[in-house]
C-alpha cells in the first residue's frame, strides 16, 4: 500500500487549509469530530489487471485547531480494521486474516498528524500511520471544500489522498500468476472524503 491511506486515515487535513469563515469563530483551539455519516475512507488496489475498490465503514477522529491558525491543527484518526469491506464476503473474510490486516491481533488502524503545510485551499498533511503494529510516515495531499453552519454546529469538509506500499506494513501476501507476475499490486491508493463538526473550544 502506498502514501489517496486509511485513515486512516487520514482524515483531518481539512482544518489545515481552511480559510476563516465570514463569521468569526472562537479564537482558541476548538475540537472537531469527524462525522462518519457524511464521510468515507476508501481504497483501491490492483487485482490481476483490474482494480478492486474497498472501504472502511467504522472510523472516528478528532481534530484540534485554532481557527486563526489551521496549519497548527493536530489530527488523530482511528479506523476499526474489521470494518473493511469490498462487497464480497469471502474476500472480506480473507482480508481480516493474518494474510492481510490480521484484524483480531490489530483491531485498529491509526493516523496521527505531525506537521501541516498549507497552500491556500490545498495542504500537505504529514503524519504517521500505524497498520498491523507497524508505524511509518505518510503524507496526505488534501483540499479544503468549505465551512458552513449546520444544526450540529460549524461543519468543515475536505478531501485527501495518498498512496502507500502495503509491504512496508507487513502485508506481503500474494500469489504468482500464469505468465509471470503477481496477482496483487503493492501500491494501495487511499481516498478520504470527510466532514467534521466543531464540538467545543
Amino acid at each position: 500500500m502506498k502514501p489517496r491511506q486509511f485513515a486512516i486515515v487520514l482524515l483531518a487535513p481539512l482544518l489545515a487549509f481552511s480559510h476563516p469563515p465570514e463569521r468569526a469563530l472562537a479564537a482558541a483551539p476548538a475540537a472537531w469530530q469527524i462525522d462518519p455519516a457524511h464521510s468515507s475512507v476508501s481504497f483501491a488496489i490492483r487485482n490481476f489487471v483490474l482494480k478492486v475498490h474497498g472501504r472502511f465503514t467504522d472510523f472516528r477522529g478528532t481534530i484540534t485547531a485554532d481557527p486563526a491558525a489551521w496549519q497548527n491543527a493536530t489530527v488523530h484518526v482511528e479506523i476499526t480494521t474489521a470494518s473493511i469491506t469490498t462487497d464480497n464476503a469471502k474476500r472480506d473474510a480473507h482480508l481480516r486474516t493474518p494474510d492481510f490486516f490480521a484484524a483480531d491481533s490489530f483491531p485498529t488502524i491509526t493516523f496521527r498528524s505531525t506537521r501541516i503545510e498549507r497552500r491556500g485551499d490545498d495542504a500537505r498533511i504529514f503524519g504517521t500511520l500505524t497498520l498491523r503494529g507497524v508505524t511509518r510516515p505518510v503524507v496526505l495531499e488534501g483540499h479544503f471544500d468549505g465551512i458552513q453552519q449546520s444544526g450540529q454546529g460549524d461543519r468543515v469538509s475536505f478531501e485527501a489522498a495518498t498512496t502507500i506500499n502495503r509491504t512496508e506494513f507487513g502485508v506481503t501476501w500474494n500469489r504468482a500468476v500464469e505468465g509471470g507476475g503477481a496477482m496483487l499490486g503493492d501500491d494501495v491508493e487511499v481516498e478520504i472524503s470527510l466532514q467534521a463538526v466543531r464540538t467545543g473550544t
